[in-house]
């Protein structure tokens, strides 16, 4: 009953979102109105109201993900199965967030990497999926971001069920995985994919493509 109780909170803590109220309440700007994608996430905060609010909006994003987990390690046994249900609950609110009809969600990226924050001392899967999210940003650079999401939360849940031994964790990050994955499929606008060898070698065949 405890990690259910815990599992709501994070769920209700996950359904602010931060990154469509706090740009209308102190910009007078919808970022979902004006996105073209029409998603109350940080980035297009950043993109219509500013990097200040941007910057706040990412940090709350982080912590409505990092405080109900990193409060539920303290309290509760980590290694539970039933665990996985606390670690994934601030991003299942802020993907279907009850406070505005379990619809308008965002893709829940932020809140993904604060919840795998919360399990601080150990910080394998956010490094996990961390370091995906670069390769694919820096090295093998997948664009549209669209593709990049969902490669990088496909490879970072089979990784961490496939490699960690313990079960909540394997639990939480699929179903972070999943949840992430369909919301981007939902706001999916037929983008093509394209792949190339980091940001040097994208200038460089502009370049040439110029000549």
């Amino acid at each position: 009953m405890s990690y259910l109780l815990y599992a709501l909170a994070g769920y209700l803590s996950g359904s602010v979102l931060y990154s469509y109220e706090v740009p209308k309440v102190f910009c007078g700007i919808d970022i979902c109105a004006r996105g073209k994608d029409h998603n109350p996430g940080a980035a297009n905060v950043f993109r219509y109201a500013g990097p200040l609010p941007g910057t706040v909006c990412v940090a709350l994003d982080l912590l409505k993900g990092f405080l109900p987990v990193a409060i539920a390690v303290q309290r509760l046994t980590p290694d539970s199965p039933w665990f996985g249900l606390v670690l994934a609950a601030p991003v299942l609110g802020h993907a279907y967030p009850l406070y505005y009809g379990l619809r308008g969600g965002g893709k829940a990226i932020a809140v993904s990497f604060g919840a795998l924050l919360g399990l601080l001392p150990d910080l394998t899967p956010a490094l996990i999926l961390a370091i995906y999210y670069l390769f694919f940003s820096l090295v093998a650079v997948i664009d549209p971001h669209f593709y990049r999401s969902v490669i990088t939360f496909t490879l970072f849940g089979a990784t961490v069920a496939l490699w960690l031994a313990t079960p909540s964790y394997t639990i939480g990050c699929v179903l972070i995985s999943v949840v992430v994955i369909r919301r981007h499929f939902a706001r999916y606008e037929g983008e093509k994919p394209s792949v190339h060898l980091g940001p040097h070698h994208a200038k460089q065949q502009e370049r040439e493509n110029h000549r």
